[in-house]
């Protein structure tokens, strides 16, 4: 019943955290809509024409994203927006280009260019160097300083031709030291140094118009809120599916896998959410994209992991998990190459993205060919299927650029709230077993109850206790034998009221033998006892097959007048053990014992143990003047 319980209460928190979420999505679309005007989002600050890789010029519209894809270099002219009146910060945040700010007659500005080592440490040196006040510093040295100071361990001196994440912001009180003013001309060069990179314009520039601290202000606006929200996906990964897993009874793999999926789901949206205000925190530009990078690929991976779980034949999981190391295999070639130097994490990625769909679509074909034949087959696609397609349209999308939506959002979504309802299901489930295992037990206590009751009945104890007491004064020797043998008796329907497994066949038959010994005693040469054992290597419940040979005793040789004989008799088959009980007494009609209006609780019970504990059946047998036979029959399978 704990365990009910504590199902039970998972369920509510289940339905708690996905309504939180839920009101999460309200809220944050709710701060989308009214937006306040601490800043302005725009595509670019300048309001002029711009030109792709030399092409035809075209006027820029700062409120609408430029989309390009694959573009080499973008350069805009123009002046500054009118509402940089109204500002004091422009915030730039570029992925993975670089740019220069400059005006009309190319005087440098602001800028992120590639710089080699020698320049990059010329440029901190001289940084250095004015901020000294030690004129002993050795460091004041430039060949010292080069070789000595630890600007070298930062990732920027080992890829200086890498962008990677990178905010800026330009105060308005520097551009009018700089003699520029509304009405000056200025240029914004772009250059991508991915000549291979789909990616759009839009997503590698962002431009926010603010006062004082605007990117902070902007994060807190447009981040925030979808960061807190995938802390609480990161919550469902770590907490509510692997721990569910464990409450339904046993680690399922599936639920396990899927909380992986959910934690590296959760810290790669919180990357992709705040990858624009990533390098306000991470100075080093190339850590940030690393991390958001590297966070996408431990995604992947877990999405391949929890696909394969979801295979059942060896033969299909063998090659998802041959299909899952080559990509495992992809992903230390491209981390080795960046650390080497080679080409770094995102010049690598287009490779890995198509690798990634190649992947996708072998587990995919697996996956069907698996459901194909299930009768489960559409619950069973509704597990991954989104996932799977999203991964696959987010591929082609990066390929081919025919849209700016992120497929795997919604596939992942869809794919955790049909776990979160599957799971909600699974609990409900396991609940209403768990009641039933407690109705179960409780009904084959009182039917042990039931059945010691009936083996001790006032007339059994009577008559065994007169049959003893007569013996006293008879068989002295004799009466404290069966004394003994009567004491074991009561103390084994005692025992059973404790035993809830079944038991070995030689307990039950001893049990079995102390009864009959009794028995002997009151119907002394009118009863005989026939063994024939041929097999003991089985179990069954206690006390399940003393009704039977009570049945033949009291109703079987019992009503004939000259008595007769009672078999106890076993054996094994391919399939099952038998344990025969047969008699040759009067015999009965079992049609009419099915109809007399008797309950016949005792036999019920009997039948409902056997069935229960050991899936075992009872077959009777009789013919009125010739004998009962009683056959118990437990399979093998069962019994192991």
């Amino acid at each position: 019943m704990r365990k009910a319980l504590k199902s039970k209460r998972w369920t509510i928190i289940s339905l708690s955290l996905v309504l939180i979420m839920l009101i999460g999505l309200i809220v944050l679309g709710a701060i989308n809509y009214y937006r306040f005007d601490f800043f302005d989002k725009k595509s670019v600050f300048l309001d002029g024409s711009y030109s792709v890789d030399d092409g035809e010029w075209t006027p820029i519209d700062p409120d609408t994203p430029i989309v390009n894809h694959g573009f080499h270099k973008v350069v805009f002219k123009g002046k500054l927006l009118p509402e940089l009146e109204f500002f004091t910060n422009i915030n730039i945040s570029t992925k993975n280009i670089w740019y220069t700010l400059k005006t009309a007659d190319g005087t440098p500005l602001v800028e992120h260019v590639y710089r080699d080592k020698d320049e990059y440490l010329e440029s901190v040196y001289n940084v250095y160097t004015q901020s000294a006040d030690d004129p002993d510093d050795p460091f004041l040295d430039k060949e010292y300083f080069k070789e000595h100071y630890p600007i070298y361990y930062s990732l920027e001196m080992f890829y200086p031709d890498t962008p990677g994440y990178y905010v800026q912001t330009i105060d308005m009180d520097y551009l009018k030291e700089m003699g520029v003013t509304m009405d000056t001309e200025l240029v914004l060069e772009l250059d991508n140094p991915y000549p291979i990179s789909r990616t759009n314009l839009s997503d590698t520039l962002e431009v926010t118009l603010s006062f004082a601290n605007g990117s902070y202000l902007q994060f807190f606006f447009d981040s925030l809120p979808s960061l807190l929200l995938f802390v609480l996906v990161c919550f469902f990964g770590v907490f509510l599916f692997p721990i569910a897993g464990f409450i339904l009874g046993k680690i399922n793999y599936k639920y396990l896998t899927f909380g992986v999926l959910c934690l590296f789901w959760g810290l790669y949206m919180i990357a992709q959410s705040i990858s624009e205000y990533m390098n306000l925190w991470i100075i080093d530009s190339t850590v940030c994209m690393m991390f958001e990078i590297l966070l996408n690929y431990f995604f992947i991976i877990s999405v391949f992991f929890y696909l394969r779980a979801n295979l059942e034949r060896s033969v299909t999981r063998i090659i998802a998990t041959v299909t899952v190391t080559f990509y495992l295999l992809m992903v230390i070639a491209a981390v080795i190459s960046h650390f080497a130097g080679f080409v770094d994490l995102y010049g690598s990625t287009p490779n890995i993205y198509i690798f990634t769909a190649v992947c996708t679509i072998i587990i995919t074909v697996l996956l069907i060919i698996e459901a194909r034949n299930n009768k489960q087959a559409v619950f069973i696609l509704a597990s991954w299927t989104p996932l799977t397609l999203s991964i696959i349209l987010d591929v082609l999308n990066r390929c081919f650029s025919f849209t700016d939506i992120h497929f795997y959002i919604f596939g992942s979504a869809i794919t955790m709230l049909y776990q979160i309802i599957r799971l909600i299901r699974d609990l409900k489930k396991q609940y209403k077993e768990a009641i039933r295992y407690q109705q179960m037990q409780k009904e084959l206590y009182e039917a042990k109850v039931s059945i010691m009751v009936s083996q001790i009945q006032p007339h059994f104890l009577y008559n065994s206790l007169s049959s003893i007491a007569m013996l006293c004064k008879l068989d002295p020797d004799t009466a404290q034998k069966a004394t003994i043998t009567f004491t074991k008796y009561l103390r084994g329907n005692m025992d059973s009221l404790k035993q809830t497994l079944p038991v070995p066949f030689e307990r039950e038959l001893d049990h079995l033998e102390k009864y009959l010994y009794i028995e002997k005693l009151r119907f002394a040469d009118k009863l005989n006892i026939a063994y024939d054992i041929q097999c003991t290597d089985f179990e069954l419940p206690l006390l399940s097959i003393q009704p039977l040979v009570e049945n033949a005793v009291k109703h079987g040789v019992g009503m004939k007048e000259d008595g007769g004989t009672v078999t106890i008799a076993t054996r094994e088959t391919d399939k099952a053990y038998e344990v025969i009980i047969s008699d040759d007494g009067v015999g009965f009609d079992t049609e009419a014992k099915k109809n007399d209006g008797r309950s016949h609780v005792g036999m019920e019970n009997t039948r409902r143990r056997l069935k229960d504990m050991c899936n075992a059946d009872v077959e009777i047998t009789s013919v009125i003047g010739e004998g009962t036979v009683a056959r118990v029959i437990i399979p093998k399978e069962n019994n192991k």
